[in-house]
């Protein structure tokens, strides 16, 4: 699903809805139990409980990650079987693998933006649509279909089909398979990468920061991916896919009205090493997307972006929870040759970094906490990072830094209520004044109230 990066904000004149909201939250810890299980279409399937694959929705377990890794296809309740098939039977699931999701949200920033409110009640800020579970043995899915209230339209968000199977390689598993996804780093059953990154879900009406690494989900639902990957006996994965442009809402073939379509394809590789030993868990790895595409249009020039992570991630149990621990560091050199060309930038060679930093720990009661940093950082560059209302950068600079705290109560795994705070100390290249028009990087300060189910 789409996770936006959060934005912070200033309690200001949010306090006596805060209040209200906290109080609806207390009434509801009283008459909800924390032994309730959730009931998508993969616990369906498995006969699972939320918990066997998920700290907390999105964050995976170990055995949620080995679940998707083998293509989302462990079974625990009965499959038909057609029996005359003639080269093999073929089981699918008794019950149809449709589930939904609901996101409702309160969001208020410190200050409001010029010409608009400093408050947003979004019902839905999401409601999203799942077709996800095994197709047939060792081949499964997972397909988000999603309604913006923005836009006012359905379509198709994530998404991704998965073939998955085992050998022996040295006297050791090797876990393989393919995937076919429209978001790089989506297939990815860490943490840390883009797509399933902290905080999971923001506000959709406060400002963020302009700029970040074109792997920060720029082509989420925009491109389609084949790739493979292995994971040999349990401690080394390694997976390289090319992705091309499927540009949604556009008409094909590409055209003269096409926006950064990618030129031949744009190849993305993920290496990690894990190791689980007691009551700890340890992931370190390096991922990558190296992407030409053109700008405008279907002819030369073209820019090009390769973005270089490194990622960690850290669990342990810990007082009857678990404390789980994210960081990555993405590092994007962009050639801007096609924007240099058009007058959109004062150089043709830009960088631009990210680093996200981020601790958890999920209570074996109905609650989890969690603060994270993150900051952006570049070259700076006038013409590529102007001045604007909001928006734009008075010092031609791209660069943020943000603190986010997050406390959500969980009575069951299918269903989250979470107040979020991000404080901005930089936006878009400066403290104060960094528009240009007035405006502070704490002035976006956001509060943020989120209800979330899914079911």
């Amino acid at each position: 699903m789409k996770m936006l990066l959060a934005k912070g904000g200033a309690f200001g004149k949010a306090g006596r809805r805060l209040s209200l909201a906290l109080a609806l939250i207390g009434a509801i810890t009283l008459f909800t139990s924390s032994n309730a299980y959730c009931i998508p279409s993969y616990a369906r399937q498995t006969g699972l409980a939320c918990s066997a694959c998920h700290y907390n929705f999105p964050q995976l377990t170990p055995f949620g990650r080995l679940f998707k890794l083998n293509g989302y296809t462990m079974v625990g309740s009965p499959t038909l079987v057609a029996a005359h098939d003639q080269t093999k039977d073929l089981q699918i699931l008794s019950s149809f693998p449709l589930s939904a999701m609901v996101m409702s949200s309160f969001s208020e920033v410190s200050k409001a933006t010029p010409g608009a409110e400093a408050s947003a009640t979004m019902f839905p800020q999401q409601l999203s649509f799942f077709l996800s579970g095994e197709l047939t043995p060792k081949l499964g899915s997972y397909v988000q279909l999603t309604y913006d209230p923005t836009a006012g339209t359905i379509g198709m968000d994530m998404a991704e089909f998965r073939y998955a199977d085992h050998t022996m390689l040295g006297g050791k598993d090797l876990l393989y398979g393919i995937t076919l996804n429209n978001n790089p780093s989506m297939q990815d059953v860490w943490n840390t990468t883009p797509a399933w990154g902290f905080p999971y879900a923001s506000s959709a009406s406060a400002p963020s920061p302009s700029w970040s690494p074109i792997l920060a989900n720029s082509y989420s639902g925009n491109v389609l991916g084949l790739g493979v990957y292995g994971l040999y006996d349990n401690l080394v994965y390694a997976e390289v896919s090319a992705y091309h442009s499927a540009i949604q809402g556009l008409s094909y073939p590409a055209d003269t009205t096409w926006t950064n379509n990618i030129k031949g394809v744009s190849p993305y590789w993920r290496v990690a090493l894990q190791h689980d030993w007691g009551k700890q868990y340890l992931e370190v790895g390096t991922f990558g997307l190296s992407s030409s595409f053109y700008p405008t249009g279907i002819v030369e020039p073209h820019d090009t972006y390769t973005d270089l992570g490194v990622d960690a991630q850290y669990e342990k149990a810990l007082g009857g929870g678990e404390f789980v621990a994210h960081a990555s560091y993405i590092t994007e050199k962009q050639n801007l040759d096609a924007t240099f060309a058009a007058g959109g930038s004062a150089s043709n060679s830009v960088t631009l970094n990210s680093f996200k930093i981020d601790a958890n720990y999920n209570f074996e009661a109905p609650f989890a906490v969690g603060l994270g940093y993150f900051s952006t950082t570049g070259t700076s560059d006038a013409v590529l990072y102007a001045p604007g209302a909001v928006t734009g950068s008075a010092n031609g600079s791209p660069n943020s830094s943000a603190v986010l705290a997050q406390v959500s109560y969980i009575p069951w795994l299918n269903t989250q209520l979470s107040l979020q705070y991000v404080a901005y100390s930089k936006f878009n290249g400066g403290s104060s004044n960094y528009d240009g028009s007035g405006r502070n990087a704490s002035d976006n300060n956001t509060l943020y109230l989120l209800a979330w189910f899914a079911f």
